[in-house]
Formats: structure tokens, C-alpha cells, sequence
């Protein structure tokens, strides 16, 4: 018998047994560093078009009981403004952004608790508000996605890489299976996850690392993709592998979002390998 061909050093086999081998994965077309083993995917704004959505219903769930507490007092009305949802409520988990934006106004409300109905004037009460403005959307209009992200999640779960969703909305298992992404998603970690495991919410690391634990990796062998100034600084405080911060706005939101601690910033997941140096 002739002797077996010679493995050629580019084919997807060679290449998987140099990653067996060295311990570390080939370089591959979505362009992430060889040493990053998963992907940690915030997903309102990020995955899904969804962001707008939630910032939509936070506007109309403050305004109104911002609206009804200026009647009661005889004060005059101060509406929840772009700047209020950037800096206090987006990507933190509802109670906590319900409370950060309360405690800007210096206004103090019951705790209550996290059944509390979306009529009560509580922490809580809010916050269900909010949420059911959410679903009252989504019911009739379903959940977008962006084909960028989804692109990027397919193509590095294809390679081998584990992906997981980290997001601080309650909704988050729901939406995954809305939009038929849940079947390349190893491990969630979104707002029910961290108020069972009592998880500090974004700017804090703590769910961003509990999503790299559920993968089985160490943070510095995880990318973060975020949208959010305080999902970067999650990331950026967890000592992430990489921190792709995704700009979907545009107006100086990326200057933010490098400032927050992205190591790299784009519009388009598709062309990150063209941002992340050689």
C-alpha cells in the first residue's frame, strides 16, 4: 500500500488537530482571536432589535407615573428623557434600573415584591409595568433580529465555539425561542437567572462570569458583545478575552462604548474581522 497522502495544513481537519494539539482553536472567517474558546451575547440590541422597544416602554412607563405623581403634588412634570435611559436603565436588570432612575429624581417607593402587579406603585410594580408593555409589543408584533449577530452566533457555533446569552431581560427565553435562535445557544443568563442566584446586574461583571461558567471557560477565553455603556463596563471589569462593543446608534454612542472599556467597537458584526487587529 502507497504511503497516505500528506495533510495539507489548511484543511478544517489539520486545523482541528493543531487546535487539539496546542490547545487553542484555528483563526476563523468571524475573525476572533484563536484564544477565545466563547461568545457571551447580550441580546436586546445586540441579537435582536429589541432595544428600542424597551426604551420605548420605560419612557412610557416613567412618564406616566411621573406624570400622575406631578398631578398628586402640584410639581411641574419632568418626562424620562434619552440621557435618563442611557445612564440609569439600559442594560441593567429592571429592578435596578427602576431604582437607579428613581434615585436620580430623588424620589423614594416601596420596594415590594417581584409578583407585585403592574398597577403598584413600588420598585417592582414598575417594573412589571414595564415588562408587560414589553410583551403586549411582542405579542403583536413579534421580535426582529439583525442579521449580523445572527450571522456571527451561527458562525462561531458552527466552529465549535460555546455561545451564550447574557442579558438582564426576564423575556430572554422566550424571545430566543420566538426567533428560533435558542438551538445555537448553550447557556442563558438573563433577569430570572440573576435574581435566583442573586447575581449583581450590569455594570457589574457577575452575570457576564456566570455565563462564561456555564460554558465551562474562563472569562479570558470569552468575547462579550454588548450595545450597552453598562455591559461594556461589565465586560471591561470581568477581564474578558475581548470586549466588542456594537454600536447601533450611532451619534457618538461608540466613543461611549470605548470609554466604557471596548476593546474594539463596529455597526456590523460581519466586518469585525476588519476592526480587530492582525
Amino acid at each position: 500500500m502507497g504511503e497516505a497522502p500528506a495533510e495539507d495544513s489548511t484543511s478544517p481537519r489539520a486545523a482541528r488537530l493543531t487546535s487539539a494539539v496546542l490547545g487553542y482553536r484555528p483563526i476563523v472567517p468571524t475573525g476572533l482571536p484563536p484564544t477565545i474558546r466563547g461568545c457571551l451575547f447580550d441580546m436586546d440590541g445586540v441579537l435582536t432589535r429589541t432595544a428600542v422597544v424597551h426604551a420605548h416602554a420605560w419612557k412610557r412607563m416613567f412618564d406616566d407615573f411621573l406624570s400622575s405623581r406631578a398631578q398628586r403634588s402640584g410639581t411641574p412634570f419632568q418626562p424620562f428623557e434619552d440621557a435618563d435611559y442611557q445612564q440609569y436603565v439600559d442594560g441593567r436588570i429592571r429592578a435596578d434600573g427602576t431604582r437607579a432612575f428613581l434615585a436620580s429624581r430623588g424620589i423614594t417607593i416601596p420596594e415590594g415584591e417581584p409578583d407585585d402587579p403592574p398597577s403598584a406603585e413600588t420598585v417592582h410594580g414598575l417594573g412589571n409595568r414595564k415588562n408587560a408593555m414589553v410583551l403586549e409589543y411582542i405579542a403583536a408584533h413579534g421580535v426582529g433580529t439583525y442579521t449580523d449577530a445572527v450571522w456571527l452566533l451561527r458562525e462561531a457555533h458552527a466552529d465549535g465555539l460555546r455561545c451564550a446569552v447574557v442579558s438582564a431581560s426576564a423575556n430572554t427565553a422566550q424571545v430566543l425561542e420566538v426567533t428560533g435562535l435558542a438551538d445555537v445557544i448553550d447557556a442563558r443568563i438573563d433577569g430570572v437567572v440573576a435574581q435566583q442566584q442573586a447575581l449583581r446586574g450590569k455594570p457589574a461583571p457577575d452575570t457576564f462570569c456566570a455565563g462564561a461558567a456555564a460554558l465551562g471557560i474562563e472569562p479570558s477565553n470569552a468575547a462579550v458583545f454588548e450595545d450597552a455603556v453598562s455591559g461594556v463596563a461589565a465586560g471591561h471589569a470581568g477581564g474578558f478575552g475581548l470586549v466588542v462593543g456594537v454600536d447601533r446608534v450611532g451619534g457618538g454612542h461608540g466613543d461611549e462604548l470605548r470609554r466604557a472599556g471596548a476593546d474594539v467597537v463596529v455597526s456590523d458584526l460581519c466586518r469585525l474581522s476588519e476592526a480587530l487587529p492582525p
